[in-house]
């Protein structure tokens, strides 16, 4: 069944998406600082990065090009998060799928974003670099000009978090925080919470042409000590991004978004 909206609700929506705007584009940005694209901070002297990763990406190659982020051997979640677990490997051997958020027009969120079949385009500049996923047209930014994380009792969360990266050596450092704690999945049954954190190292390899990506996840709400894993990029030069919107009119016809398959 579709969705029917008044005048009343449409109204209320579009507000309140322009106060979370006006929250989401304060909350990056100390009080009276410039902007990331601000002609002053990008005109700042910074010394030459090791690499640019602009350009269009694809994940897959290497040894590791696995879409999922599988636990590692004796991996220990908390008991609330080991209750997601065995519900979704329940679901499935019952040949259905557990809490389909995705599906459902939800956000994928960091780190799946960073797994998915579609491209990602980055454009690097002196100040942040810009990520955009095919995959629902998500933003991704990762600041560069020295600001700091926000402090936690003022941040708006969201589900890509907040990016603020340095460059250590040939290697761009990435430390992400500030994650929403719902309908949020680092991999299918396990369940990310607002304590998330990811520090990932990027390397550039094979002549300009791959990264090399190293993520360090901690979570001490959903399991205990460091998850890690190393993922493959590929440069793309022959695509480009396309604008891709998540319906759920569109998806309720979906065999694994229907109640009867989509384990809630």
């Amino acid at each position: 069944m579709g969705r029917s909206w008044t005048g009343r609700s449409l109204a209320a929506v579009i507000a309140w998406n322009l106060i979370a705007a006006s929250s989401l584009s304060a909350q990056f940005q100390p009080p009276g600082a410039p902007g990331a694209l601000a002609p002053a901070n990008l005109a700042k002297p910074r010394p030459k990065p090791p690499f640019d990763l602009t350009g269009m990406w694809l994940h897959g190659g290497g040894a590791d090009n696995s879409f999922r982020f599988s636990p590692p051997p004796g991996f220990k979640l908390t008991p609330e998060a080991q209750v997601h677990y065995d519900a979704a490997r329940k679901a499935e051997k019952e040949g259905k799928v557990y809490r389909n958020d995705v599906g459902l027009c939800w956000p994928i969120g960091m780190p799946q974003i960073m797994t998915r079949v579609w491209p990602i385009a980055m454009i690097q500049l002196p100040t942040a670099i810009y990520m955009i996923s095919e995959f629902m047209n998500s933003l991704r930014i990762i600041y560069l000009d020295g600001r700091t994380h926000t402090d936690p009792d003022v941040v708006v969360r969201s589900f890509n978090g907040e990016s603020i990266g340095r460059w250590e050596g040939d290697a761009l450092v990435i430390d992400t925080r500030h994650f929403v704690g719902h309908h949020h999945w680092v991999d299918s049954g396990i369940p990310a919470s607002d304590a998330l954190r990811i520090i990932e190292r990027i390397r550039m390899i094979d002549e300009g042409n791959a990264l090399q990506i190293e993520y360090t996840l901690t979570d001490p709400k959903s399991w205990e000590g460091e998850w890690k894993w190393t993922k493959r990029w590929r440069r793309v030069d022959d695509r480009d991004i396309a604008e891709v919107s998540c319906l759920p009119d569109l998806n309720e016809h979906m065999p694994s978004v229907q109640s009867k398959d989509n384990v809630r």
